[in-house]
């Protein structure tokens, strides 16, 4: 939902890269959760939040225990995350960052819905276009030949089943040597 960039102010608070569709929810979050780079949890209160229109729009939290800037700069890097319970439904064919983070992505053996082929490698994130800016999300994939970039597009990841944490993918013509 967010990923805190840097210290802002004095007291404690961070400023976050927004990464949700619904900025507004942040400012009604009692707790979050804080997650780290191997996938560690820690809920953590919400003192306040509100959304700055600076630097193309940031969240600023104030979480509790966060009293310095020494305490804000110990939260950088981490990501926001709404509990699942609290996050809002998103229409059939939309993900949320951290549910396509970790997904195996294999290439399909044949026509689309075709058997599962060799793995490929795990999504490690995911590019959103900038505000106000058109175009389609991009996988993050970190393979053995290195970083994959995958359009998040219907008729190349043509099934995304993230509860099985899969993502079967059929590459167009060229998209190989572009990622080479």
């Amino acid at each position: 939902m967010a990923r805190i960039l840097r210290p802002h102010g004095r007291r404690g608070e961070v400023a976050c890269e927004i990464l949700t569709d619904f900025p507004e929810q942040l400012k009604r979050l009692k707790s979050v959760e804080l997650c780290g780079a191997l996938g560690e949890l820690r809920r953590v209160a919400i003192r306040s939040c509100w959304l700055s229109r600076s630097r193309g729009g940031q969240a600023i939290f104030l979480f509790e225990g966060s009293d310095s800037i020494s305490d804000a700069e110990g939260l950088v890097g981490l990501d926001v995350q709404i509990p699942l319970a609290e996050r809002v439904p998103l229409p059939p064919g939309s993900y949320y960052i951290t549910d396509l983070a970790g997904c195996e992505v294999r290439e399909t053996n044949g026509p689309v819905g075709g058997e599962p082929g060799a793995v490929i490698g795990r999504v490690s994130d995911v590019q959103i276009p900038g505000e106000g800016l058109a175009g389609t999300p991009i996988l993050i994939v970190e393979s053995p030949r290195g970083e994959l970039l995958i359009p998040l597009a219907q008729d190349i990841c043509v099934r995304v089943d993230t509860a099985a944490r899969e993502i079967e993918v059929v590459f167009p013509e060229g998209l190989r040597d572009l990622n080479g």
